[in-house]
């Protein structure tokens, strides 16, 4: 995830999917014969959350044989209550941590060079990002915007506890397209294809396939326990980590020149959000307006940047948000000394926004033209 350390050769950072279409699996290099077994067959228990109900599958002898009986009962609840197949938790877990058996750094304790942690390796900070939200151990009753949760009802959100780190997991997959796109999740998760083949692989192993799969309508992401704002609409790709970054620091006090993690600016904020994203934008809000694609208003997308405050003599607008809800005017920013980073509308902002931009379009058309990845500049 921005979120993740695999253990099994794929890069550092973080997290999912259910039917693979066709071509994604071709464009992944992912090998087709994993559906059935990934998916399994209904054992019962309907999902409460997610967009759409997704059949859990039943237990193979190498899940048996290998998940210890704690983690597998852990696996199974959250994949019940999140709608997320249970043996794609597990196969992400095996991954990460070898179902918490691991001793590397950040498993127990702490979090690796890459800033994840807990058993399933979730960012708290530093190059993963703040994925969890807050501290990786916060009192339940905080809002943090993150995808941590109190599983085990012990009123702590804790990262290193694998009853809250793999439902914090499922609500991870759960924001970034899954149980719908399940390998765009597990893509968030750690965009990396060799990790995603593994870890698919991993849940097929894990999964009987004698029965078909069965689909229901499940019952709506209002149904989902915690801060349904961190996973229900949120979309995919670049523009959901940059909307799950920004959602993290929800609550961080307003810090001029702040770049985190404790304290951001309007476009300090704006430019680690990109950055959890791996695209590098300029530091200052009038460097960003003039950095990415312009987009006409009415047509912004979450993930977009917002501007206001255009005054004569400037080089550019002096306030920038992220758009998280174009359809009800929402942005995520850190507004002003002596405020906190938080939700507030954009279409009633004094002045009214200046323009839109979309960065990331600026990565896309650099790639294509180079005919493969780089890396954004910084716009100077």
């Amino acid at each position: 995830m921005t979120a993740a350390s695999p253990r099994a050769g794929a890069t550092d950072t973080g997290s999912a999917q259910t039917i693979l279409v066709i071509a994604v699996a071709a464009l992944l290099g992912l090998p087709v014969l994993f559906g059935a077994a990934l998916l399994g067959h209904r054992d019962g228990a309907q999902a409460a959350c997610g967009q759409r109900a997704m059949p859990q599958p039943g237990i193979a002898p190498a899940a048996t044989g290998d998940i210890p009986a704690v983690y597998l009962r852990l696996y199974q609840a959250a994949g019940q209550r999140y709608g997320i197949p249970w043996n794609l938790l597990a196969a992400i877990g095996k991954t990460e941590s070898d179902h918490g058996r691991d001793t590397s750094p950040g498993v127990h304790s702490g979090a690796n060079s890459a800033g994840a942690a807990g058993p399933m390796q979730i960012g708290v900070g530093g190059r993963a990002g703040n994925n969890w939200g807050g501290t990786p151990r916060h009192p339940a009753g905080q809002h943090t915007g993150g995808v941590g949760i109190d599983g085990n009802g012990d009123g702590w959100v804790d990262v290193h506890a694998p009853a809250d780190a793999i439902p914090g997991a499922a609500r991870f997959l759960l924001a970034h397209g899954a149980p719908t796109h399940l390998d765009r999740a597990v893509f968030a998760y750690n965009p990396d294809p060799a990790y995603v083949r593994h870890v698919m692989a991993q849940a097929a192993r894990y999964a009987t396939a004698n029965s078909p799969a069965i689909t229901d309508p499940g019952t709506g992401p209002q149904a989902c326990p915690g801060d349904v704002d961190a996973f229900a609409g949120a979309p995919g790709g670049v523009p959901g980590t940059v909307i799950a970054y920004a959602r993290a620091q929800i609550g961080k006090p307003y810090v001029s020149g702040g770049t985190g993690p404790d304290g951001f600016d309007c476009s300090g904020l704006a430019m680690m959000a990109y950055r959890a994203a791996r695209i590098t934008i300029p530091r200052l809000s009038d460097a960003q307006y003039w950095f990415g694609t312009h987009i006409p208003a009415g047509t912004e997308q979450p993930g977009d940047l917002v501007f206001f405050d255009y005054k004569p003599g400037h080089t550019g607008p002096g306030h920038v948000g992220i758009v998280e809800n174009p359809a009800t005017g929402i942005m995520i920013v850190a507004p002003h000394t002596g405020a906190r980073v938080r939700i507030q509308s954009y279409k009633t902002y004094p002045g009214g926004a200046v323009g839109f931009t979309r960065p990331y379009d600026r990565f896309r058309k650099s790639e294509a033209s180079s005919g493969g990845t780089s890396s954004a500049g910084d716009g100077r």
